[in-house]
């Protein structure tokens, strides 16, 4: 008896559901489980920068879709029933080696995707089991976990099917997939409110999508460095290039934790996995952008193909963030800015968008400096509002 007690401790059974989470800090297990998708988004990142077409595109949106899937249902999981016993560390480590296999896959398709649907149906039936498996422990769980193990069920199915399809009937078979997979939340939520419960986002969960924001801005960083890099013969031209890249980086990574560090998303589920599936375009269109730097840094002439990539990328992540704010929480000092901020947000994302439909004639260095330029305005426009209230109010910045 004794043996088996210190066995159950040693193992470690998934923490129980608990709709009133306590406050965590992120792990070292979680950071260290992130890293394995810093490569997986590194390589279908590389594998567009090579294949920027239409289909490119659409192959990039279903990979980092099923990939943020991943990730995010294995943070969840731990989120909500991980601990400090064995089976928290290995159900991580068999994840990692997933996607670390994916991450081989990815650049060895040559228009045949069997081994990455192979592995991305591993994937899916692995975090199935995630999910059921709770129920072996927390019998209370089941009855919220059933829409996941039965609709992952159904995308495994789907994926099956997609094996031995023509690419006409994909076209109807990948967008079932992405909805098996990311309605169960909803459903969930609906069945915790017969139960008067109610799961929210916990303030840990949304430092980990902020880390995973980080992850693709890594992407950018990248991208400005493999494209001057690229470049054979470096300029004082091409440094230039360099500081005015790395500074476009910054003020869209600035406008985006300005408005969504430390702060908390509104309650309930619905809300919570309605934010999660904002993040999916947002960092696609970062990806676009990452994706695009190198090839345009290393012209020695203007894209206009690469413009188009770029303004666009920025135009729908600023979009993204318009929406984002519409389901986090501000302190009272915003109730009189976050209208006119959330409606500046939203004319530069149009000013990006026609920009990027206008063919300018212009060098590099100046269509760079241009986005610095709309991006600056925009900053400086927030800012201005942001400290005059709180001048005007009398309140400390930190604070707020």
């Amino acid at each position: 008896m004794e043996l088996k007690k210190n066995i159950s401790i040693w193992w470690g059974p998934p923490k129980d559901f608990n709709p009133k989470q306590d406050k965590r800090r992120v792990s070292w297990l979680e950071l260290f489980y992130d890293l394995v998708y810093v490569i997986a988004i590194a390589r279908i990142t590389h594998h567009l920068s090579h294949n920027m077409s239409f289909e490119g595109f659409i192959e990039n949106i279903c990979l980092f879709s099923l990939i943020f899937w991943g990730w995010l249902n294995g943070s969840l999981h731990h989120d909500l029933h991980g601990n400090q016993g064995l089976r928290t560390r290995l159900m991580m480590l068999w994840q990692m080696i997933i996607i670390a296999a994916l991450s081989i896959a990815i650049n060895k398709t040559n228009e045949n995707y069997t081994l990455v649907t192979i592995i991305f149906m591993i994937m899916q039936l692995y975090i199935t089991y995630q999910w059921w498996s709770v129920g072996l422990y927390d019998k209370s769980h089941r009855k919220y976990s059933w829409p996941y193990t039965t609709l992952f069920l159904i995308a495994f199915c789907l994926m099956g099917i997609s094996l031995s399809v023509s690419h006409y009937w994909l076209r109807l078979l990948f967008p079932l997939v992405l909805i098996c997979n990311y309605i169960p939340p909803f459903i969930a939520h609906k069945l915790l409110l017969r139960s008067s419960q109610r799961l929210d986002l916990s303030s840990s969960m949304f430092e980990r999508l902020g880390l995973f924001t980080i992850i693709i801005f890594g992407e950018l960083v990248l991208g400005v460095v493999n494209g001057i890099g690229e470049i054979e013969t470096l300029t004082f031209t091409s440094w230039i290039n360099f500081a005015i890249g790395i500074s476009a980086v910054f003020a869209i990574w600035w406008i985006f934790f300005t408005f969504v560090s430390s702060r908390e998303v509104k309650k309930g589920l619905a809300r919570a996995s309605l934010l999660e599936i904002l993040y999916i375009p947002t960092l696609i269109a970062l990806g676009f952008i990452a994706a695009a730097l190198p090839a345009f840094l290393a012209e020695n002439d203007f894209t206009y193909n690469l413009q188009q990539i770029l303004g666009f990328g920025i135009a729908v992540f600023l979009f993204c963030i318009f929406l984002i704010m519409e389901l986090l929480e501000y302190p009272e000092v915003f109730d009189t800015l976050k209208k006119p901020m959330r409606f500046s947000l939203l004319v530069t994302s149009v000013t990006f968008f026609i920009l990027s439909l206008v063919e300018l004639n212009i060098s590099v260095t100046w269509y760079l400096v241009l986005i610095v330029s709309i991006l600056s305005i925009e900053i400086s426009y927030l800012n201005y509002k942001y400290y005059g209230k709180l001048i005007k109010e009398g309140i400390d910045p930190s604070e707020v």
